[in-house]
């Protein structure tokens, strides 16, 4: 039998002060943060993802960032085994890790299992879209109902979006979707209570405006600059990461900076509404509150599963 797996997560939208909040809480306690953030994991990419400095990470131990080297893609469910695995380790060493970030589909892997759905070919994905434009989506649905009926049944034949997932994989794999998803294997037992930082509408979009003029003048556009001359496809997960895709753009010579960052803002303001939506909908028996409430909550939380339940805070 597994052992539980004990951890206790701070979730919350970007922006939001996760990091703030977390970072003394756990100096404090002594644990460790388990970073669940989907653009964290990638080396060279520091600024435009809040990623924690080298000084935070020499207060508190940071895991599950740069952990993967571009041009390789992360997944959801390779996040989940690797967190598992630390989770485990720093139990067994009387540690209840923090999980700390945005990316909700990650926690889920975790607590609920996900298929580890492999990487869509990008030629398949520039083939398929060339299709698309020829011959409409209901075709595209038709032909993802012979080679994915358990998938079609359950789509639309206007879900241009997943119709055009489903085949990808299909086509990038020679397995349908639905083989994939059905293999999925069992999340191991956990016991992580989850916390929500909420923080007003107006704040959040405030925070969002300042933190992206900080981090250019941090020297984001330079990080840009590296990633472009990677020369990744569009369809990798960084390329599409919100404020990534808009100064790449500029990068590229297709808009005028003040364009850019425009964009780049409301698209993480966009962002961060979804993230709100998603965490009120797929988390339902987490705590939400504002830091003030919130900090002692999660101190009480990461106690009670450190062996023996006493431990000061």
């Amino acid at each position: 039998m597994q052992p539980v797996l004990r951890a206790v997560a701070l979730m919350g939208a970007t922006g939001s002060g996760k990091s703030a909040l977390a970072l003394p809480l756990a100096e404090a306690a002594e644990v460790p943060i388990v970073c669940c953030d989907s653009m964290q994991v990638y080396t060279g990419l520091d600024i435009g993802t809040a990623k924690a400095t080298k000084r935070e990470q020499a207060r508190v131990p940071h895991h599950l960032i740069d952990c993967c080297e571009l041009p390789d893609a992360f997944s959801a469910a390779r996040w989940a085994t690797q967190a598992a695995d630390v989770i485990r380790v720093e139990n067994e060493a009387g540690r209840v890790p923090l999980i700390v970030g945005g990316t909700g589909l990650y926690l889920r892997a975790l607590t609920r299992g996900l298929a580890d759905i492999p990487e869509v070919s990008p030629a398949v994905r520039q083939a398929l879209e060339q299709r698309l434009q020829v011959s409409g989506i209901e075709a595209m649905h038709a032909e993802l109902l012979t080679v994915d009926a358990a998938t079609a049944g359950r789509l639309p034949d206007t879900d241009t979006q997943r119709i055009m997932r489903a085949l990808s994989v299909y086509h990038s794999s020679g397995r349908p979707l639905s083989a994939w998803i059905g293999e999925a294997p069992p999340a191991p037992p956990t016991e992580i209570p989850v916390f929500v930082l909420d923080v007003p509408r107006e704040v959040l979009r405030l925070r969002i405006a300042e933190r992206f003029d900080a981090m250019l003048a941090a020297g984001w556009l330079d990080e840009v600059r590296a990633l472009q001359a990677l020369h990744l496809a569009d369809t990798h997960p960084v390329v599409r990461a919100v404020g990534y895709r808009q100064l790449l753009a500029h990068v590229r010579g297709e808009c005028p900076l003040d364009e850019a960052v425009r964009d780049g803002i409301t698209a993480t303001r966009h962002y961060a509404k979804r993230q709100v939506t998603w965490f009120a909908h797929q988390t339902g028996d987490a705590v939400r509150g504002d830091a003030g409430m919130l900090v002692p909550l999660l101190a009480d939380a990461i106690r009670a599963r450190l062996p023996g339940a006493s431990r000061s805070l």
